[in-house]
């Protein structure tokens, strides 16, 4: 296996409109920040595996087939007596996402229920900081990156911060900060920056993360790209300007696609890596994230490795692309 995800899977019921009386309509998409990822870096062509929980009703059937489709092991994949979790995901003009939760299955993962055997066989190990809120779920989370630390797996973390999903601000930071000493890589959005390390400015708030042992460290600025640290280099990889349908799973596609070019290296994922390597890795996750805010939904608007690159190998543009 390359790359083993761990956390939470859900129904994003997501805003996609309103009827002729002003009603919000909501589709059922599947979704879960780890689950995404698990499937953005299948359709860019690693193997990859889930570890989680649904419930035994419809929408965690519907979820287990989603990811059997798009290829991911779901042995991991758990059923549990509460139901499948949702968050209710509403969509300003802008594209821009708010959340509201209704919490079940995903917090009742137990460690004894991680198949740490099948973990180990990963070359990444990856989770986020929803898996750490209060339940079960947390001490499986802990317990799976600890071990794949012990084992020399690479670990990968994205500390989304949901505001609703926690008593207070103090709380969070705290049980997202826990983490960091197991991390290799990271993904964070500016306000996650300020939020675990106390500073604004981008290039002292890596170097923060850098020295709680992080080695890469990756930044998301919405359309205007990445900020990158690396070995003690510091640079900003362009994105790709789009005309914005939705920015829901966007950087899990980014997330993913960087996870699944480590993953192909002969090397190993960060053994040897060049930055001229790793900014080519960049400019193809910016591109396959543009591909999913170029369209609807999480999960349905992440891209396949044929649709980005053409009949002759060369790299394509998403519809909508404004280059």
């Amino acid at each position: 296996m390359d790359l083993t995800a761990i956390g939470e899977i859900l129904i994003d019921l997501t805003q996609i409109g309103v009827n002729e009386y002003d009603v919000p309509l909501f589709a059922a998409n599947p979704g879960g920040a780890p689950a995404n990822v698990a499937v953005a870096a299948s359709r860019l062509g690693i193997q990859t595996a889930f570890i989680g929980k649904v419930g035994g009703d419809a929408f965690g059937a519907y979820l287990r087939s989603v990811l059997t489709n798009d290829g991911v092991d779901c042995s991991g994949l758990r059923k549990d007596s509460r139901p499948t979790t949702m968050a209710v995901v509403s969509v300003d003009p802008a594209g821009e996402r708010s959340f509201r939760f209704v919490r079940g299955a995903d917090q009742n993962l137990s460690p004894e229920e991680v198949n740490e055997f099948a973990l180990l066989k990963s070359k990444i190990l990856h989770f986020g900081s929803v898996s750490l809120t209060p339940g079960l779920s947390r001490n499986a989370t802990i317990f799976a990156a600890r071990a794949a630390h012990r084992a020399g797996v690479l670990v990968s973390y994205d500390p989304n911060y949901r505001a609703a999903l926690w008593d207070d601000e103090g709380h969070a930071a705290e049980w997202m900060r826990i983490p960091l000493p197991l991390v290799d890589v990271i993904k964070l959005s500016e306000e996650e920056v300020v939020f675990l390390t106390g500073v604004n400015e981008l290039e002292e708030g890596s170097r923060i993360l850098a020295e709680q042992g992080v080695s890469l460290v990756l930044i998301t600025l919405g359309g205007n790209g990445v900020f990158c640290r690396w070995k003690d280099q510091c640079w900003r990889q362009p994105g790709i300007p789009v005309k914005v349908a939705d920015t829901n799973g966007a950087g899990d596609t980014f997330f993913g696609a960087v996870l699944s070019r480590l993953c192909k290296r002969e090397a190993g994922p960060l053994e040897g890596l060049t930055s001229a390597e790793l900014k080519d890795i960049l400019a193809f996750a910016n591109r396959a994230a543009a591909f999913t805010c170029s369209r609807s939904g999480a999960i349905p608007a992440m891209p396949r490795l044929s649709e980005m690159f053409g009949d002759d190998g060369q790299a394509r543009l998403p519809d909508g692309a404004l280059v």
